[in-house]
């Protein structure tokens, strides 16, 4: 870990000279070789799992059968990963990651220390889709989102560039709801406990995860939805979405900026400068790990939804982020920053 945080920390001080790529050997380059797959979490985040739950099932379907491992990387709301993967790991097809989708809003918007181009990377697919939600605590006095624009709501956040740090600035500074950010826990399962002592009373976080944790928290009674980030409402969960709430054009184009990069979901991906046979190897068995009865078997019993989109899919929508008209991107990166 000392040589891995050397190596970060050098192409964060000196932009990383980015590599030319290694010599691709033929189709039994991966034969006795191992996979590293860099995660932007904790152990035992969503993120965590399901690169992990990947890892288990991938190396049957890439020629030469690789073991394939998951190293974390926490750090910077996924950013410290983030660069490391850009500027830093092998370029030969032997590093993946699986990284925040709100490092291409992070880029886009040009935030700190971001030290990478989303467009270069090459997008391997994402395994599901989640939407985000307002939890509130059950004893916290909060039914209604109405209630939001009354009184002040404690919403606790990790900080850095994730959803769950970003979504309570903007919901407080787009749309004038009265939250106060209290941001450095580590994980948002630090959140939750946080909520649990009354240290705090909300968070935003995403409706998946394992076991179905986040639905669990309603059926048992320990939370509350107040609505969904995204422009339709989850006809499931029945609460409003955030978009019935809209009273300008602006925060329309804000909160709709923000609300699609749900789209990628959990968002795999090699470096760039990995030859494109290599990235089709690794597309292909993303795809056929998607597909694959034992890891669709193993999913189900750990909670998880399994909605793809594949590496083409996912780099168009990343395109598509990216050719953001600036005036909203500037509106957007207005309101997202902390008082």
């Amino acid at each position: 870990m000392i040589r891995i945080a050397a190596a970060v920390v050098i192409a964060l001080g000196f932009h990383a000279l980015v590599a030319p790529a290694a010599a691709q050997p033929g189709p039994d380059f991966y034969k006795g070789r191992q996979i590293r797959t860099v995660v932007g979490t904790a152990a035992g985040q969503d993120y965590d799992l399901w690169a992990r739950l990947i890892a288990r099932h991938i190396g049957r379907h890439i020629p030469g059968n690789p073991t394939v491992i998951v190293e974390n990387m926490p750090g910077a709301g996924h950013i410290l990963a983030t660069n490391y993967l850009y500027n830093v790991a092998p370029k030969d097809g032997t590093a993946i990651g699986m990284v925040s989708r709100n490092t291409t809003d992070a880029a886009v918007m040009g935030l700190p220390n971001v030290r990478f181009d989303p467009e270069k990377f090459n997008w391997i697919g994402s395994p599901e889709v989640s939407n985000r939600i307002l939890f509130v605590g059950t004893a916290s006095g909060f039914e209604k989102v109405m209630d939001l624009f009354e009184r002040e709501l404690l919403v606790g956040t990790p900080g850095g560039a994730q959803g769950v740090t970003t979504a309570p600035i903007l919901l407080k500074n787009l749309l004038g709801m009265k939250l106060r950010i209290v941001q450095g826990y580590r994980s948002p399962g630090d959140v939750v406990l946080a909520i649990a002592r009354g240290e705090v009373s909300g968070l935003v976080n995403s409706i998946g995860g394992s076991d179905g944790a986040r639905r669990q928290w309603i059926t048992a009674g320990q939370m509350r939805a107040l609505f969904n980030m995204e422009p339709q409402p989850l006809a499931w969960l029945g609460v409003p979405t955030i978009f019935d709430y809209v009273k300008t054009e602006e925060q329309r184009q804000v909160l709709t900026f923000f609300a699609n990069n749900v789209l990628l979901g959990r968002p795999l991906m090699a470096p760039p400068g990995v030859a494109a046979e290599r990235v089709a190897v690794l597309r292909r068995a993303f795809d056929d790990t998607m597909a694959d009865a034992a890891f669709r078997k193993e999913a189900g019993a750990m909670g998880f939804d399994v909605a793809p989109k594949t590496g083409g899919e996912i780099a168009a929508l990343v395109a598509e982020a990216i050719a953001t008209p600036k005036d909203i991107v500037k509106k957007a990166e207005r309101f997202a920053q902390p008082e």
